[in-house]
């Protein structure tokens, strides 16, 4: 009857998250042997790339999804269109539909990922850089979803879905052509735009706009959790400051990376001029070995001006 119905999150969450966990796992082993398999046949990887071919491929279709999804909802929700809207009204107990549902899909598909571990028998040593990633994913929207930060969250999931797409899409194409690397450079260029954003978003939501909240009191009952906190100056300048410097390593390592691809270009290239000007070395003619002497009309003559040849004695 046109009723807006809004939802809150409870226990039952855990019983909808575990049934869209096993989906995601349905989905992930359909993605695996109809797209996948089939590349991996033709492209002849060894098992190291084969396991990250996997990897990149299963994100990449995960991300284009979130992306697809998230831009949709912050557009239809007009998050973007007013950005005030990020901290106004705070808490934001209350949720629409698509925004409860992304929120419990991105829970059940990072909380997949943890058998996927073992199903998709990944190497060792790639174990502990994947559990560390699934764990900073579970967190974040975790912690978004329960302290009534869902719209924050929203910006900063679509934001860096965005950058690890086009991450995982240069990896796919380097492995189909190891001499194509440019999506490496768009990723480069969409990192740190996407890691400004990021950071300005923070410094907007987290230094003015939750301070301002007009209801400052804390209760829990009510989901008001974070604008009594911000509102301390002491606390609100010490969570930027760990943003800033979790931001700042995160840059760190992005340029140690660029500056490690860069001389290992710069190594190839010299390493296939040096191999270029050898092969033209061995593709020169050698110049021809000239009698000692000297030419006199068509014939040899030796140093001492007779012919190098043995004359015929005539008999008598």
């Amino acid at each position: 009857d046109g009723e807006l119905v809004q939802y809150h999150y409870g226990l039952k969450d855990l019983v909808t998250i575990l049934f869209y966990i096993f989906i995601a796992i349905i989905l992930h082993a359909v993605v695996q042997e109809y797209a996948l398999d089939k590349i991996n046949r033709r492209l002849h990887l060894s098992k190291v790339k084969h396991s990250k071919f996997n990897e990149s491929g299963q994100l990449v279709a995960f991300h284009l999804t979130s992306v697809i999804w998230c831009l949709y909802v912050v557009v239809t929700e007009g998050y973007i269109s007013n950005p005030r809207s990020l901290w106004e009204n705070y808490p934001h107990v209350y949720l629409p539909f698509q925004v409860k549902f992304f929120y419990l899909c991105q829970l059940a598909y990072w909380l997949h990922a943890l058998p996927e571990l073992y199903f998709q028998k990944v190497r060792k040593e790639e174990v502990p850089r994947q559990l560390r990633c699934i764990a900073l994913y579970l967190l974040h929207i975790a912690a978004a979803y329960l302290l009534n930060l869902t719209r924050l969250g929203l910006i900063l999931l679509l934001l860096q879905y965005l950058a690890e797409f086009f991450f995982h899409m240069a990896r796919l194409v380097c492995f189909a052509d190891e001499n194509n690397e440019k999506l490496f450079n768009v990723w480069a260029v969409v990192f740190v735009v996407t890691r400004l954003f990021t950071l300005t978003l923070y410094i907007l939501v987290i230094g003015f706009g939750l301070p301002r909240v007009e209801n400052q009191l804390l209760s829990p009952e009510r989901g008001n959790c974070c604008s009594f906190l911000f509102n301390n100056i002491l606390f609100r300048m010490s969570v930027l400051l760990l943003v800033c410097l979790f931001q700042a390593s995160v840059m760190w390592r992005f340029i140690h990376l660029q500056l490690r691809r860069w001389r290992e270009y710069c190594h190839q290239q010299s390493s296939r001029k040096r191999t270029a000007a050898a092969a033209s070395a061995k593709q020169q003619p050698k110049p021809l070995k000239r009698d000692s002497g000297y030419h006199e009309n068509g014939v040899v003559k030796a140093e001492n001006g007779t012919s190098p040849r043995t004359k015929k004695l005539k008999s008598p």
